[in-house]
C-alpha cells in the first residue's frame, strides 16, 4: 500500500484560498497597484521595457506548495525590499529602476560538461514554470509570504550539466557600478555573491525565481532571474543572477567576507540561535501589526534538516 505522508508545512487543500479566489484577488490587487503610485513614487510594479516572458504569466500553481498565512499584499511587498546594489534603505523601487533588464545572458561556468552563456528569454523559456506560495524570512526579524513564478533550481542543475565532483554552485549578480549607484560604495565586495552546496541547490525546495503576484519579475524583487531558498535568512537569495559557477571548493559569500561572525554560509533559520543583535525567537509579519513565533528552517524543516545530518563543527544557524 502506498502511503503519502503530508508535510508539516502544507495544509489540506479545503483550507488554502480557493484557486479562483486567488485569481480575483490578484487581478484586484494589479488595479489597486496601478492607482496607488503615490505611495511608492509611480508604478514601481512593472518594468518600463516590455518583458518578452510576458506571455508566461501567471504560471500554473503548484498546489504542493502553500501557506500557514495569507498571502502579503502585493503593494507592501513591493515596497519593501533589501537591494544593496540600489542602497541600503528599504523603499528602493524607485531606485532599482535604473536596473536594465535585457540584454540579459547568464553563464554556466566552472565543473560542467561544456560553459557556456545562454540568453534569459531562452533559459526562462525552456523551463517548466510554475508558481509556489512561500514564506520568506529575513535575518532582520521580519517576513513575508509570496507567490513566486519560477522553476525548480534542480532543473537549472540538469541544464547546467555539472561534473560530478563539483561540490557546490557559486552565484554572481551583476557588476555595473555605473547603472547600480550601490555598487559604488567601495566598501562592500562587489559583485554580490552566493553559493549553495548541491544537496542545497536540488532541494525540492530551491526555487529559481522569474515572476511574483502573477506577472515578470519587478525590478526591485531582483528581476529577471532570482533565488528563492525559503529555509535560509533572505540574504542567502541573490537577487538579479548572472552567473552560475560550479566548483568543488566552497565560496566566500558576500556577507560572509563583511561579517562572518554574523552572517555565514550556511544561515539556515533558527528561533533559538540569537543574532549578535537581536532576537530571532519572532518576526514581524509585512504588513500587518503581527508578531509570531519563527520556526526552526522558516518551518521547513521536515524537507531540508536531513541535509545538515552529520555535519559536526559547522555553523548552521547564522
Amino acid at each position: 500500500m502506498l502511503i503519502k505522508s503530508t508535510p508539516s508545512w502544507q495544509m489540506p487543500e479545503r483550507e488554502a484560498t480557493p484557486e479562483h479566489v486567488f485569481l480575483n484577488r490578484r487581478n484586484f490587487m494589479g488595479a489597486l497597484a496601478a492607482g496607488a503610485t503615490a505611495l511608492i513614487g509611480g508604478n514601481a510594479f512593472a518594468a518600463k521595457e516590455a518583458d518578452p516572458t510576458a506571455d508566461l504569466y501567471p504560471a500554473p500553481r503548484n498546489k504542493s506548495y502553500v501557506l500557514d498565512r495569507p498571502v502579503t499584499k502585493e503593494l507592501d511587498a513591493a515596497a519593501y525590499n533589501n537591494f544593496y546594489e540600489f542602497g541600503s534603505h528599504k523603499r528602493i523601487a524607485m531606485e532599482a529602476r535604473a536596473l536594465k533588464l535585457r540584454p540579459w545572458t547568464v553563464s554556466f561556468e566552472g565543473m560542467v560538461e561544456k560553459e557556456r552563456q545562454v540568453d534569459i528569454d531562452t533559459l526562462i523559456r525552456v523551463m517548466p514554470l510554475e508558481e509556489r506560495l512561500y514564506r520568506m524570512r529575513c535575518v532582520e526579524a521580519w517576513s513575508m509570504a509570496v507567490p513566486w513564478s519560477g522553476f525548480a533550481m534542480a532543473e537549472l542543475v540538469k541544464y547546467a550539466k555539472p561534473l560530478s565532483s563539483a561540490k557546490y554552485v557559486v552565484m554572481q549578480t551583476f557588476l555595473n557600478a555605473k547603472m547600480a549607484s550601490g555598487q559604488k560604495q567601495v566598501w562592500y565586495p562587489w559583485p554580490y555573491t552566493e553559493g549553495l552546496t548541491m544537496a542545497e541547490a536540488t532541494n525540492e525546495l530551491a526555487f529559481m525565481v522569474t515572476g511574483i503576484y502573477g506577472k515578470p519579475l519587478p525590478k526591485q524583487f531582483g528581476a529577471p532571474l532570482r533565488l528563492a531558498v525559503p529555509w535560509k535568512y533572505g540574504f542567502k537569495s541573490i537577487k538579479s543572477i548572472v552567473r552560475f559557477k560550479f566548483t568543488d571548493k566552497r565560496p566566500v559569500t558576500f556577507w560572509e567576507q563583511i561579517q562572518a561572525a554574523e552572517y555565514g554560509f550556511w544561515a539556515n533559520v533558527n528561533p533559538e540561535v540569537p543574532h549578535a543583535r537581536w532576537s530571532q525567537a519572532s518576526e514581524r509579519v509585512l504588513g500587518t501589526n503581527q508578531r509570531v513565533p519563527t520556526l526552526p528552517y522558516n518551518g521547513y524543516g521536515e524537507q531540508v534538516a536531513s541535509i545538515y545530518d552529520g555535519m559536526k563543527g559547522e555553523i548552521l544557524f547564522r
